[in-house]
Protein backbone atom coordinates (compact mmCIF):
# COMPACT_ATOMS: atom_id res chain seq x y z
CA UNK A 1 0.00 0.00 0.00
CA UNK A 2 1.43 3.68 -1.08
CA UNK A 3 1.86 6.15 1.94
CA UNK A 4 -1.04 8.39 1.78
CA UNK A 5 -0.52 12.31 2.92
CA UNK A 6 -1.00 13.40 6.46
CA UNK A 7 -4.29 15.09 6.29
CA UNK A 8 -3.52 17.28 9.80
CA UNK A 9 -0.46 18.72 8.46
CA UNK A 10 -1.92 19.20 4.86
CA UNK A 11 -5.02 21.34 6.43
CA UNK A 12 -4.32 22.06 9.76
CA UNK A 13 -7.27 24.62 9.94
CA UNK A 14 -9.50 22.64 8.22
CA UNK A 15 -9.14 20.01 10.59
CA UNK A 16 -9.12 22.04 13.67
CA UNK A 17 -12.44 22.74 12.57
CA UNK A 18 -13.40 19.05 12.70
CA UNK A 19 -11.82 18.95 16.33
CA UNK A 20 -13.62 21.72 17.99
CA UNK A 21 -16.60 20.26 16.21
CA UNK A 22 -15.36 16.76 18.55
CA UNK A 23 -14.87 18.50 21.61
CA UNK A 24 -18.39 20.37 21.79
CA UNK A 25 -19.84 17.08 21.01
CA UNK A 26 -18.17 15.55 23.66
CA UNK A 27 -18.71 18.24 26.47
CA UNK A 28 -22.80 18.21 25.41
CA UNK A 29 -22.90 14.49 25.82
CA UNK A 30 -20.87 14.62 29.03
CA UNK A 31 -23.31 17.65 30.37
CA UNK A 32 -26.64 16.80 28.81
CA UNK A 33 -28.64 14.57 31.45
CA UNK A 34 -30.16 12.52 28.71
CA UNK A 35 -26.85 11.66 27.12
CA UNK A 36 -23.64 10.19 28.37
CA UNK A 37 -20.09 9.59 27.17
CA UNK A 38 -20.74 5.97 27.10
CA UNK A 39 -23.36 6.03 24.62
CA UNK A 40 -21.19 8.56 22.61
CA UNK A 41 -18.49 6.12 22.43
CA UNK A 42 -21.16 3.48 21.55
CA UNK A 43 -22.69 5.66 18.71
CA UNK A 44 -18.81 6.49 17.06
CA UNK A 45 -17.69 2.42 17.52
CA UNK A 46 -21.20 1.40 16.10
CA UNK A 47 -21.33 4.20 13.15
CA UNK A 48 -17.07 2.93 12.13
CA UNK A 49 -18.28 -1.06 12.22
CA UNK A 50 -20.63 -0.21 9.60
CA UNK A 51 -18.46 2.34 7.46
CA UNK A 52 -15.65 0.12 8.27
CA UNK A 53 -13.14 2.32 9.09
CA UNK A 54 -10.54 0.22 11.04
CA UNK A 55 -8.21 3.38 12.39
CA UNK A 56 -12.03 4.71 14.45
CA UNK A 57 -12.68 0.89 15.29
CA UNK A 58 -9.06 0.48 17.01
CA UNK A 59 -9.42 3.65 18.66
CA UNK A 60 -13.00 4.27 19.78
CA UNK A 61 -12.42 0.58 21.08
CA UNK A 62 -8.98 2.07 22.82
CA UNK A 63 -11.30 4.67 24.63
CA UNK A 64 -14.23 2.42 25.36
CA UNK A 65 -11.64 0.16 27.58
CA UNK A 66 -10.39 3.50 29.28
CA UNK A 67 -13.85 4.63 30.06
CA UNK A 68 -14.86 1.06 31.33
CA UNK A 69 -16.73 -0.40 29.08
CA UNK A 70 -17.21 -4.25 29.34
CA UNK A 71 -15.67 -6.71 26.58
CA UNK A 72 -18.90 -8.27 26.19
CA UNK A 73 -20.75 -4.75 25.10
CA UNK A 74 -17.64 -3.90 22.98
CA UNK A 75 -17.50 -7.74 21.01
CA UNK A 76 -21.14 -7.73 21.23
CA UNK A 77 -22.20 -4.57 19.57
CA UNK A 78 -21.92 -5.89 16.01
CA UNK A 79 -25.17 -7.83 17.19
CA UNK A 80 -26.62 -4.89 19.48
CA UNK A 81 -30.27 -5.48 19.01
CA UNK A 82 -30.52 -9.13 19.88
CA UNK A 83 -27.96 -8.90 22.80
CA UNK A 84 -29.44 -7.98 26.38
CA UNK A 85 -26.57 -6.30 27.64
CA UNK A 86 -28.04 -2.88 26.32
CA UNK A 87 -30.47 -1.04 27.73
CA UNK A 88 -33.61 0.41 25.45
CA UNK A 89 -32.12 4.10 25.62
CA UNK A 90 -28.68 2.63 24.38
CA UNK A 91 -31.10 0.44 21.48
CA UNK A 92 -32.62 3.55 20.71
CA UNK A 93 -29.96 5.48 20.31
CA UNK A 94 -27.82 3.04 17.90
CA UNK A 95 -31.19 2.19 15.83
CA UNK A 96 -31.27 5.51 14.94
CA UNK A 97 -27.44 6.36 14.46
CA UNK A 98 -27.53 3.27 11.77
CA UNK A 99 -30.92 4.77 10.01
CA UNK A 100 -28.81 7.62 9.39
CA UNK A 101 -25.90 6.20 8.45
CA UNK A 102 -27.64 3.07 5.74
CA UNK A 103 -30.02 6.79 4.75
CA UNK A 104 -32.92 4.75 5.53
CA UNK A 105 -36.25 7.21 5.74
CA UNK A 106 -36.89 7.91 9.17
CA UNK A 107 -40.31 6.89 10.18
CA UNK A 108 -42.71 9.06 12.26
CA UNK A 109 -42.64 6.05 14.91
CA UNK A 110 -39.04 5.78 15.15
CA UNK A 111 -38.68 9.36 15.32
CA UNK A 112 -40.82 9.86 18.28
CA UNK A 113 -39.46 6.94 19.87
CA UNK A 114 -35.94 8.83 19.63
CA UNK A 115 -37.43 11.79 20.55
CA UNK A 116 -39.09 10.67 23.48
CA UNK A 117 -36.19 8.96 24.75
CA UNK A 118 -33.60 12.22 24.54
CA UNK A 119 -35.52 14.83 23.76
CA UNK A 120 -35.31 17.85 21.71
CA UNK A 121 -31.80 18.75 22.32
CA UNK A 122 -30.82 15.28 22.86
CA UNK A 123 -31.76 13.87 19.57
CA UNK A 124 -30.14 17.00 17.56
CA UNK A 125 -27.13 16.05 19.45
CA UNK A 126 -27.15 12.68 18.43
CA UNK A 127 -27.88 13.30 15.01
CA UNK A 128 -24.67 15.70 14.62
CA UNK A 129 -22.74 12.92 16.74
CA UNK A 130 -23.33 10.73 13.61
CA UNK A 131 -22.45 13.21 11.35
CA UNK A 132 -18.87 13.72 12.86
CA UNK A 133 -17.89 10.39 13.49
CA UNK A 134 -19.40 9.79 9.64
CA UNK A 135 -16.96 12.32 8.47
CA UNK A 136 -13.96 11.35 10.70
CA UNK A 137 -14.41 8.18 9.28
CA UNK A 138 -14.69 9.69 5.43
CA UNK A 139 -11.25 11.14 5.81
CA UNK A 140 -9.36 7.93 7.89
CA UNK A 141 -10.88 5.52 5.26
CA UNK A 142 -9.26 8.13 2.27
CA UNK A 143 -5.90 8.86 3.96
CA UNK A 144 -5.13 5.75 5.59
CA UNK A 145 -3.61 6.37 8.61
CA UNK A 146 -2.28 3.72 10.49
CA UNK A 147 -4.41 0.86 12.71
CA UNK A 148 -2.76 0.46 15.53
CA UNK A 149 -1.39 3.71 15.95
CA UNK A 150 -3.70 5.99 17.75
CA UNK A 151 -2.98 6.47 21.55
CA UNK A 152 -4.86 8.40 24.22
Amino acid sequence: MSQRLDYLSAAPNTMQLLFKQEAHITQQFKSDEMLSLSLLTLIKLRVSQINQCGFCIDMHNKEAIIEGETMERLVSLVSWPVMPCYNEREKVALRWSEALINKEAISDEQYNKTLAQFGESGLVEITVAVNAINSWNTIARSFLPAVGSYTS
